[in-house]
Formats: structure tokens, sequence, C-alpha cells
């Protein structure tokens, strides 16, 4: 073979190298072009999403459907947190939002239960009835030192 030849060969080896690294980058980290395509998104107002990161487990019945896509502070000093939503999952109306822990120390996720009424919710709809993340040091300092006023 001639140098030009090998130089072609090892550059589109590396080339193809490269790619297969960026593919499993994004797929480990776990972003896709096209997640928007395969969810929706349910608002939902929160008094305090204390320890709730983006990226978090969104689950119904303990089977996760979803994930949070954003925490911001709405304009009447409420954190306003946006779930990415399987399309599949339908959601209804009535539903209760409540942020949980995995265990005692463990990651915060949003626990979804459903609720009897038929209409559901469709895209960028806001759920009312939601349930804030227990504060487990103000539990304990109460405990601890007595009812804080």
């Amino acid at each position: 073979m001639k140098k030009t030849n090998i130089d072609i060969v090892v550059g589109l080896f590396l080339i193809g190298g490269l790619l297969s690294f960026i593919y499993m980058s994004l797929q480990l980290g776990e972003f896709s072009v096209f997640a928007m395509e395969k969810n929706y998104t349910i608002n939902a107002e929160f008094d305090s999403v204390s320890g709730l990161k983006k990226g978090a487990v969104v689950e119904i019945a303990g089977v996760n459907v979803g994930k949070v896509f954003d925490i911001t502070l709405s304009a009447d000093d409420r954190a306003n947190v946006v779930m990415l939503v399987a399309k599949e999952v339908r959601i209804t109306d009535d539903a209760i939002a409540s942020i949980k822990t995995h265990g005692i120390i463990g990651d915060k996720y949003i626990k979804i239960v459903q609720g009897g009424s038929d209409e559901f919710l469709a895209d960028n709809d806001l759920m009312f009835e939601t349930e804030s993340a227990l504060d487990l040091e103000s539990l304990v300092s109460k405990f601890i030192f007595g009812k804080v006023k």
C-alpha cells in the first residue's frame, strides 16, 4: 500500500472511533435528541423541592414513567417542576404528585398517585395537587430541641 492509502485508512479508523465514543457518551449520559418526541411535559408547583434535582425519576406505582426536566421559581415564590412523562402514560387531572425519598438518605423522586377522574392531563398542563418534600433536618431538630416557633 502507498503511504496516502495508509493515511486514509488510519484517518477513517480514528473518525469511526471518535463517532463511537460520542455515541456511547450520549447513551450513558441518557441524552437523547428525540427525547421531546417520546414524552410530553407536565408542570407541578410545590412549596418546597428541597433535595430534588434535574433528572430525578418520576414514578407511578413504583414504575419509572419519566424524569424531572427543569426546576424553577415561579412568580408566586413556589417551585415549578417540569416533568417529562412518556407519551403512552396518561395522568388523570386529579392525580397527586409527591416528593419522596428512596430509603432514609436516598435520592429524591416524584411519586404520582392517579386519581379517579376520567379527564387526563395534556402537554404543558399543571398538576394542582402536590405534596412537598419532607424536610428531615427540621424534623430531627424539632425532636431533639423541642418545638421550634
